[in-house]
């Protein structure tokens, strides 16, 4: 590994990383039931950056299947084994959670779940049905493993009418192999462009500070976008410890401006391009403007 990515990890981040607050009433309101229901939102567990700003827009992420994943990419602090049977109560769960946090918009994602002879299709339709059933104005959006691209499986999650389905594509294709586990760039694209075929409005999202070049970042989203995504975000990639895989380079605001600014010429109908832009970041903006597309 090339010296200067320590280097850059042990260099202060720049202060366009650094965390706006947005204590408003909405936010608090939502803080108070998670802490008093002991609700489990990724918005948490992971640390996101942009948790006080979304519970603001009421806004959450929840992750269904366990908290183990099958594979071991090497940019995600997600612990990596041999998980537990999924909880049938389950679905239940976040849907009562969903209804108790008074959620607009709810994303739900998921660990990679090989083990399973289906990947978890059934319970993330299940999911999508039981939040639908108790809470039925709020948007469904889903960040789903790419299911080994398989219509089957796919089928069943289009089937439950979520009303966004997101896989990310996570980086360039050259970095994939280095930065990725068992998921392969060509598997993700066939995931995107079956849901897409079937009228699904779907969503993607990469890093970008792994060492890409600008002229890869533009083919990804050309290739996204040929596989008829929507949907697409771009974030800074920022090493969880250092055992994961070392930050090449930040990536200044303006960049990630004129790389918003090529998506949408490319006829992406959203594109949110920040340093701390994350998959779920301003997902109900994403929401309207894909509605907006297919009106």
């Amino acid at each position: 590994m090339p010296k200067f990515y320590d280097k850059v990890d042990l260099l202060k981040k720049p202060g366009w990383l650094k965390i706006r607050l947005h204590r408003t009433p909405e936010y608090a309101e939502v803080r108070q039931i998670v802490e008093k229901h002991g609700l489990h939102t990724i918005c948490t567990s992971g640390h996101c950056p942009n948790q006080a700003e979304c519970w603001s827009r009421r806004t959450a992420t929840f992750m269904i299947l366990g908290e183990i994943c099958t594979r071991g990419c090497r940019f995600c602090a997600t612990k990596t084994g041999h998980p537990l049977a999924p909880d049938a109560d389950e679905p239940r769960h976040v849907a009562e959670s969903v209804a108790l946090m008074k959620l607009r918009h709810v994303v739900v994602t998921s660990v990679t779940r090989d083990d399973l002879p289906d990947g978890g299709a059934h319970h993330w339709a299940a999911t999508v049905e039981a939040i639908r059933a108790q809470n039925p104005d709020a948007a469904i959006e889903l960040l789903i493993p790419d299911l080994d691209a398989r219509p089957d499986l796919l089928d069943v999650v289009i089937a439950s009418k979520p009303d966004i389905i997101g896989h990310n594509i996570e980086t360039v294709e050259r970095l994939t192999p280095e930065v990725r586990s068992r998921a392969k760039y060509r598997t993700s694209l066939e995931t995107l462009r079956y849901m897409s075929s079937q009228g699904v409005a779907t969503k993607s999202g990469l890093m970008v500070g792994l060492g890409e070049s600008d002229e890869e970042v533009l083919q990804t989203l050309h290739d996204l976008r040929e596989a008829g995504v929507r949907i697409v975000t771009i974030g800074q990639y920022l090493r969880p410890t250092l055992e994961h895989y070392p930050v090449a380079a930040y990536i200044t605001p303006e960049k990630f401006e004129w790389y918003r600014l090529q998506a949408l010429e490319m006829g992406f109908s959203y594109c949110a391009s920040a340093p701390l832009v994350r998959s779920s970041y301003r997902a109900e903006e994403a929401c309207r403007s894909a509605k907006e597309a297919r009106a």
